[in-house]
């Protein structure tokens, strides 16, 4: 019969060897920077979302000649400057800057009576239209006056919070960035060469166009939510799923694991929050609004929202920026492949014994 080997100052070494195999420094700093992202996560989306408020809401102001000045005057310096007006001759101008989404609501003052129309386009967001009925009835109330409310353009059926716009571009965000780093999880985490930085920018073309299709299933067909203009949002989808599949292949090739840390920073922390989905750019503090628009979930919202409710009208900026993510994520990734393909063999030549 063979005895004990070790008493228990045997045991607590072997326990404290292996607790220092776990806890090494590369884990500690992996931690670290999940921390670190979770605490941007919670401040991005309470910075941006815990008081929104009113500020250059777009209104355009039909009302005759001889007030419209003094009335636009008087809203554009109303406390905390909640609305930014632009003033038209007639409701046919006025209507179409609402439907060609440049401008959030329209108010037509009536020279002859105490009842005054807002004319608004709620599928281009509640939150908006809300924001600026309530700041407009406020200032009717002061003047004893009133507003009746029509909606132009509502959310249809399925969409009656006019966020599925948002929820489809943060699925299709996400599912890029995840494919991507599958596609780095699956060679082990190392850096891609150049033939397998083209293979995985070549497999996210695919892969961008299937997640195009079933996001547009799911909110025509299944759920109804975003009924028509199927092929459309087959096409954004494709954008939007390439351009962050993109962006995460090259960061993860510039920056291994810590690239997919950056690339929620870039998508789900900073850019979700500022997408103009939940609120818009004028209901938002100053730097969510400046940067929502220049990032991929704001551009694939505004795109997504326009052409499914407004006939495709002002969305060539936003496809602009999408592409911009989409070429810049190729070059970087394709610059990176290729800047350490030329140090390897310099390195290798450092590195070899002389003979």
């Amino acid at each position: 019969m063979t005895g004990a080997t070790g008493g228990p100052a045997a045991v607590e070494g072997g326990a404290r060897e292996e607790l220092r195999d776990a806890i090494t420094l590369r884990a500690a700093l992996i931690m670290l920077g999940v921390l670190l992202l979770q605490l941007g996560f919670a401040l991005s989306y309470m910075g941006a979302f815990h008081a929104p408020r009113p500020h250059d809401v777009p209104i355009t102001l039909v009302a005759p000649p001889e007030m419209r000045g003094d009335l636009a005057a008087r809203l554009d310096a109303l406390p905390g400057d909640p609305l930014r007006v632009t003033a038209v001759a007639d409701a046919a101008e006025a209507r179409a800057r609402l439907l060609d989404r440049r401008t959030d609501a329209a108010l037509l003052v009536a020279p002859d009576a105490r009842l005054d129309t807002l004319l608004v386009a709620s599928a281009g967001g509640p939150s908006a239209t809300t924001a600026a009925t309530a700041v407009l009835q406020d200032v009717a109330r002061t003047q004893d006056r009133e507003i009746q409310v029509r909606d132009l353009r509502p959310p249809s059926a399925g969409d009656s919070r006019g966020l599925s716009s948002f929820y489809l571009v943060l699925s299709w965000t996400i599912g890029g960035y995840l494919a991507a780093s599958a596609l780095n999880m699956a060679a082990g985490s190392k850096r891609p060469t150049l033939h397998r930085t083209f293979v995985r920018l070549a497999a996210m073309i695919p892969y961008a166009f299937v997640s195009g299709i079933g996001g547009a299933v799911v909110v025509g067909l299944v759920l109804d939510c975003l009924p028509g203009a199927f092929w459309e949002l087959v096409g954004i989808g494709t954008l939007v799923v390439f351009a962050s599949g993109a962006v995460g292949v090259a960061l993860q090739s510039v920056a291994g694991t810590i690239g997919l840390g950056l690339t929620i920073l870039i998508f789900t922390v900073l850019g979700n929050p500022s997408s103009g989905g939940v609120y818009p750019a004028s209901l938002l503090p100053p730097f969510w609004a400046a940067i929502g628009q220049a990032l991929p979930p704001g551009a694939g919202t505004t795109v997504v929202r326009n052409t499914v409710y407004f006939d495709g009208h002002a969305i060539t900026g936003a496809l602009w920026i999408l592409g911009a993510w989409a070429f810049g994520g190729v070059v970087v990734a394709v610059l990176a492949a290729a800047l350490r393909a030329r140090r390897r063999p310099r390195a290798v030549a450092t590195t070899a014994p002389a003979r």
